[in-house]
């Protein structure tokens, strides 16, 4: 049997620890990359190799956005213009602390998805929900620790990485009742580099054949974390597979101190856990009551 279509709660703890590594993976060669590519030319110049993964899907996205409604189209051009500032700014971000306080504030993106849908779109929050949106915020003051240890403008990019991707999750989550899987995807693509666009050129470093080959690995390996990602919610529920996602921040934090010389931070690790288990016990309930789950896995919302 193909192991790309077995399903059951192991294989899709396989293939979200596959998912976590890839993602992880993206970090570290962002963080090798450095800061000598201005954020927003990174991020430009890793969709647009990304977009060779699309080729095939031109013609038929041409032939489908053509019969887009105006609302549609809408929705489209906001979760670009939301998603290009995300990526920007988790470019910026990347370079500029270490990768553990990436990987734990990002787990917050969920967090954001939960608190929008209820002031957007009429979901209903239960105490119990509120209790672990509470807990999870709780946990990302554990991680920043105000007033204990500096704040960068990297964390703040974070912070704002996380609400711009969650942002752009919701309105992805609107647009999938009339749009397929992949159209909402190439469109992302199209869109966010489109956005870059300008703002790529306004701060252009020619990048040397070297930086050329980390962005194409980023775009390689991002794609292949969000096909492992789709591998994994097809194989099992989303709260078998949330928990599994804490473990992107042992490997970022591991490799943070192996490779970076990074100090490892256990009110980073502390913060990170909290968060998980808010978001994990948000996704069991939703799988209890039997309902249509609304919030993400953690990489869902990644770029």
């Amino acid at each position: 049997m193909n192991p790309l279509t077995k399903t059951g709660p192991l294989w899709g703890v396989f293939w979200m620890l596959t998912t976590g590594l890839l993602f992880v993976m993206v970090t570290v060669l962002v963080k090798i990359l450095g800061t000598r590519i201005p954020a927003s030319e990174g991020a430009f110049l890793r969709y647009v190799m990304g977009l060779v993964f699309f080729i095939p899907m031109m013609g038929p996205l041409w032939r489908r956005a053509r019969e887009f409604d105006r609302v549609t189209l809408g929705l489209f051009g906001l979760r670009g213009l939301v998603h290009t500032v995300g990526v920007a700014l988790w470019f910026f971000g990347m370079a500029r602390i270490p990768l553990a306080d990436v990987t734990a504030i990002n787990y917050l993106s969920p967090v954001y998805v939960t608190l929008g849908a209820a002031i957007f779109l009429g979901e209903r929050l239960a105490m119990r929900r509120v209790m672990a949106v509470i807990a999870a915020l709780i946990g990302a003051f554990i991680i920043l620790r105000p007033g204990f240890r500096e704040v960068g403008a990297g964390h703040l990019a974070m912070l704002g990485t996380g609400l711009s991707f969650g942002i752009s999750y919701l309105v992805a989550k609107k647009v999938s009742e009339t749009c397929g899987a992949g159209i909402i995807v190439a469109m992302l693509s199209v869109t966010v580099t489109i956005g870059l666009a300008p703002l790529a050129i306004a701060s252009w470093v020619t990048p040397n054949p070297m930086e050329l080959l980390i962005l194409f690995g980023v775009a390689c390996v991002a794609t292949g974390g969000h096909y492992t990602m789709t591998l994994a919610f097809r194989a099992a529920p989303l709260a078998v597979t949330q928990p599994v996602t804490f473990l992107q921040l042992v490997w970022a934090v591991s490799i943070g101190a192996l490779f970076f010389g990074e100090p490892v931070d256990m009110f980073v690790v502390l913060g990170g856990m909290v968060i998980v288990a808010a978001i994990s016990f948000i996704s069991w309930r939703e799988a209890v009551l039997k309902r249509k789950a609304l919030t993400p896995a953690v990489s869902a919302t990644k770029f």
